[in-house]
């Protein structure tokens, strides 16, 4: 986030993240709570679609860290959700099968989407996945937000290991999409450590960046035991 709330919290009671919510999810809200030194956008762009992304931070019993986007790139901001606001949750993979307006379908973004959804004997059959970004904010708000240049962004659940050599076939397959599209696809592997670049874990270093709630770590496998919430 390019700016984020003083939580509303002492830091010594941000001691969990509620698992009702997880990351990427977008939660439709009845109101946002405003925060000293909100920015100028965020009102409107509340107003225009009441939804935030849920995001990877500790919060207190109560409270979820979420995220709310602007019309520009740029606008990002890192703010908390009362969880009495909550009215409804969309994870990502709510979205995969999900169809923009007839007039959207042509945006690159969306028409790599498309192509996901019509291969059924492509190498993203075996997961649960899901669009995030701004592909997934449109899809579930029917908000304008994809643009010419949007990058589809995309999660996969994965919740044992996944081999090197996978990786690397399902890495080929998303940028061949990518290629056709002319944008890029960009996936995160969700795993029980956390979230983790497909490209990264592909490359087969010996230890990947992992985004934790209690922020980035450097793991060698995602995929072992782990102590706390990712």
């Amino acid at each position: 986030m390019r700016v984020c709330a003083a939580p509303p919290f002492a830091a010594d009671q941000a001691l969990s993240r509620d698992a009702r919510w997880r990351p990427h999810d977008l939660l439709r809200l009845q109101r946002l709570r405003q925060f000293e030194g909100e920015p100028a956008w965020v009102r409107a762009s509340f107003e225009r679609a009441p939804y935030a992304v849920v995001r990877r931070a500790l919060a207190a019993d109560g409270f979820v860290a979420i995220g709310l986007r602007g019309a520009e790139r740029s606008q990002r901001y890192g703010t908390w959700a009362h969880l009495d606001y909550i009215e409804t949750a969309v994870p990502p993979e709510a979205l995969a099968l999900r169809n923009p307006l007839a007039e959207r379908k042509a945006l690159p973004a969306f028409a790599a989407l498309a192509a996901l959804q019509n291969d059924t004997a492509g190498a993203l059959v075996e997961f649960v996945w899901g669009p995030t970004g701004s592909t997934g904010f449109e899809l579930a708000t029917r908000a304008p937000t994809v643009t010419l240049s949007s990058d589809l962004d995309l999660l996969i659940r994965v919740a044992e290991k996944l081999s090197h050599a996978s990786a690397i076939q399902l890495l080929n397959y998303l940028q061949t999409i990518a290629q056709r599209a002319g944008i890029r696809v960009d996936a995160q592997l969700e795993t029980p450590a956390g979230g983790v670049a497909l490209a990264e874990w592909a490359a087969h270093k010996a230890r990947v960046m992992v985004r934790h709630a209690r922020g980035p770590q450097l793991i060698a496998d995602p995929w072992a035991p782990v102590h706390g919430d990712a």
